[in-house]
C-alpha cells in the first residue's frame, strides 16, 4: 500500500518544498523511499522509512540506539577533522524532536539526510572498493570502541548466536509447516553435518576468550556508501543492528558478502566461489583501520569467522524458505532457497581454502 506521504512529510523538520517520493533500494527489510524537495534553486533529498515491526519488535529501541551511536561518530568524526555531513547518517528530527514518527495506525517512520556524491553496491565492480570498504567498517568499529556497550539495547535478540539459530533451523524442519523439506533435503544435510561449528564463538565468548564490543552485526558490502568520486568508503549505513557483539561478526559477514564471484540470489552455482583476491583486500583494510584494537585471539579466529557468518546466513535462509518466506522479502519462487545454496556454496569453497585464509591474516598480523 502506497503511504499517505502528504501526512507524513510534515511531521518531520524537512528543509524546502516536498516535491516527490520514490521507492529507493534494494534492502530486503523495511519500505524504503527518497523523498525530493525544492530548497530555493537547489534540490534536497532525504531517506525516509517505514521500520519493518515484523523484524524490529523495539522500533523505539532501534531509534534509540541509533541515534546513540550516530552522536558518538559525529563527535569522533568533528574531532578528527572529517565531514560529519557525509561520514555518517544524521537522522531528521520530528517536530516534537523525537528521532522517529509512529501513525496512527502503528507505522513507525524515520528518515536521514540523503547522502550525495556516493552509492551502495550490492555486488564488488572496483577491486580499490573492497580496501576501501574493509577500512570503512574498521573505523566504524574503531570509533564506538570507547563507546559503552550497557547503553545499547539488543534490537534482535541472539542475532548472530549461531547455535541458537540452529535449533530454530531444526524447529523449522520439524514443523515443515509448508512442505518443503522433502526438496530441500541436500540443503537440510549440509546443516546439519556442520552442527558442531554452529557454538565456537559464543562459547569462547561464554569462556571470556573475546571481548564483547559494539559492533554492526550486519556488514554487508551495500551497507558502506562508496563516494562517486574517490572510491573511498565513506558512511556506514543500516544501523538497526549495531548493538554488542562479536569483531568476528562484522568481518565474517563482510567477507560473506564482499568475497563472492556472483550476487546473493545467483541461481547458477558454478558462478558462486570464493574469492580469495577479495578476502585478501579486504583482511588487509579492516586489520589496518581495527587491527590496534583487536586482541590476538580475534585476529586468529577471523577466517573461522567467515565461514562460520556465511553458514549461519545460508542456514537463516533456509529457515525462512522453510517457514513460509516470512523474514526476507522474495520477489520469485524459491528465492530464499537460492540464497541458501550460494551461501553454502561459499561455504564449501572457504572449506576448501582455509589454510590460504589463515596464511594470508598471518601475515597482515605481523604488520600491526
Amino acid at each position: 500500500m502506497t503511504p499517505d506521504f502528504k501526512d507524513i512529510v510534515p511531521k518531520f523538520r524537512f528543509e524546502g518544498v516536498f516535491l516527490s517520493a520514490g521507492i529507493y533500494g534494494t534492502g530486503h527489510i523495511h519500505d524504503t523511499y527518497a523523498l525530493v524537495f525544492q530548497l530555493d534553486r537547489d534540490v534536497r533529498r532525504y531517506i525516509l522509512q517505514r521500520i519493518n515491526q515484523k523484524v524490529f519488535k523495539d522500533p523505539e529501541g532501534v531509534q534509540s540506539n541509533i541515534q546513540l551511536v550516530t552522536a558518538h561518530l559525529r563527535r569522533k568524526i568533528i574531532a578528527a577533522g572529517g565531514d560529519p555531513q557525509r561520514e555518517t547518517l544524521n537522522l531528521i528530527l520530528t517536530l516534537d524532536g523525537s528521532s522517529y514518527y509512529r501513525t496512527v495506525d502503528g507505522d513507525y517512520w524515520r528518515s536521514f539526510d540523503f547522502v550525495e556524491g556516493a552509492r551502495t553496491y550490492d555486488c564488488v565492480e572496483n577491486p580499490d572498493h573492497v580496501y576501501n570498504a574493509a577500512k570503512a567498517f574498521g573505523n566504524f568499529q574503531n570509533m564506538l570502541s570507547d563507546f559503552p556497550a550497557e547503553q545499547l539495547v539488543e534490537t534482535i535478540p541472539n542475532f548472530h548466536h549461531t547455535g541458537k539459530r540452529y535449533q530454530a533451523f531444526l524447529a523449522a524442519v520439524e514443523s515443515d509447516s509448508v512442505n518443503r523439506a522433502p526438496f530441500c533435503q541436500p540443503e537440510i544435510d549440509f546443516v546439519t553435518q556442520r552442527a558442531a561449528k554452529t557454538s565456537v564463538l559464543t562459547d569462547m565468548l561464554a569462556r571470556d576468550e573475546l571481548p564483547e564490543r559494539v559492533t554492526h552485526n550486519d556488514t554487508k558490502f551495500n551497507n558502506v556508501m562508496i563516494d562517486d568520486l574517490t572510491g573511498e568508503g565513506i558512511c556506514i549505513v543500516d544501523l538497526d543492528t549495531v548493538m554488542p557483539g562479536l569483531s568476528l561478526y562484522d568481518f565474517g559477514d563482510a567477507i560473506r558478502s564482499m568475497a563472492t564471484t556472483a550476487a546473493e540470489d545467483e541461481a547458477d552455482l558454478s558462478r558462486v566461489n570464493f574469492d580469495l583476491a577479495v578476502y585478501r583486500r579486504y583482511a588487509h583494510g579492516y586489520l589496518d583501520a581495527a587491527g590496534e584494537i583487536l586482541t590476538p585471539r580475534e585476529i586468529e579466529q577471523l577466517p573461522f569467522s567467515a565461514i562460520l557468518m556465511t553458514f549461519e546466513c545460508g542456514m537463516r535462509f533456509l529457515t525462512d524458505h522453510l517457514e513460509g518466506d516470512t523474514y526476507y522479502k522474495i520477489h520469485r519462487q524459491n528465492h530464499n532457497l537460492d540464497r541458501c545454496r550460494t551461501q553454502f556454496k561459499l561455504v564449501s569453497d572457504m572449506e576448501k581454502k582455509f589454510d590460504t585464509m589463515t596464511e594470508i591474516i598471518e601475515g597482515y598480523r605481523q604488520e600491526i
